[in-house]
């Protein structure tokens, strides 16, 4: 009879970067130690000490080695984490992914509640309304009252307006957005080709006095121009295009990433224009 071969079982010969790994580690962590006990700064100190414990107890050196020698970690840091299927096959078993944080966003009721009052002489005379949308609060600033006709220069005399504006916008966390809208008058200009730029012209100079005037971030805003494509009214009467000729300071909710002109849920009350 033949005899039977025996198979030479296949010797790892990458064992020792689990052990060399682990040294790196300790040694690492040694000087860690050491540089958070040289520290004056306790605070910093315990920040690095807390991001180097996260590294090493959420992958790090370890994971990667594992991932050289074949196989995956499971929730206990082991490698070659698998679990087999009722149908006896093996499958990768992947870590759960961790939940995301809420966004910050600010009820916007209490404060529409306060620019209410605050503005409430101006929202009676029809110069400001006030509504609120799925995507945010709407200020809207009427063009007469805010600009010059086929200008984009902001009246000196809406600045009182816009300061109360302004303080509700440097209390809240929320992305705002400068919305520039017109009638469906055509306009062609020396300035100003088109209703295009004249709507896009009037967000940035609004965009320019909240941030030069009044100090805010230039970073939490967008412009943007929308001609006479985003009408409140029909432009039949001429006190409807005055209610379109208009810029609006739109408060988002942070949960809103693509805004648009949708419907009201909400309006404060304007007077009839005389």
């Amino acid at each position: 009879m033949a005899r039977a071969r025996r198979q030479a079982s296949h010797e790892n010969h990458e064992r020792w970067l689990v052990s060399y790994a682990d040294f790196i580690t300790l040694l690492f962590a040694f000087f860690v130690v050491m540089f958070a006990t040289s520290q004056t700064d306790k605070a910093k100190a315990s920040q690095v000490s807390d991001a180097v414990k996260d590294a090493l107890e959420n992958g790090g050196v370890r994971a990667m080695v594992h991932e050289i020698l074949g196989g995956t970690v499971d929730d206990k840091g082991q490698g070659n984490a698998m679990m087999h299927g009722p149908g006896g096959e093996t499958k990768v078993k992947s870590p759960d992914p961790k939940p995301l944080p809420p966004p910050e966003v600010a009820e916007l009721l209490p404060s529409m509640k306060y620019l209410s009052g605050e503005l409430q002489s101006e929202i009676k005379s029809g110069k400001i309304e006030m509504r609120l949308e799925p995507r945010g609060l709407v200020v809207s600033l009427k063009q007469a009252a805010f600009f010059p006709s086929a200008g984009d220069a902001v009246d000196p005399a809406s600045y009182p307006s816009l300061q109360k504006v302004a303080a509700v916008l440097r209390d809240l966390p929320n992305p705002v957005r400068l919305e520039g809208h017109t009638d469906s008058v055509p306009i062609h200009t020396a300035r100003f080709r088109n209703n295009w730029e004249l709507s896009a012209a009037r967000s940035i100079a609004m965009l320019n006095v909240l941030t030069d005037r009044f100090q805010l971030s230039a970073e939490r805003f967008s412009v943007a121009g929308y001609a006479d494509t985003a009408p409140v009214a029909s432009n039949d009467t001429e006190e409807n295009r005055a209610r379109n000729r208009r810029v609006d300071i739109v408060i988002l909710n942070q949960l809103a990433k693509v805004p648009d002109s949708g419907p009201t849920l909400a309006a404060a009350p304007s007077a009839p224009k005389k």
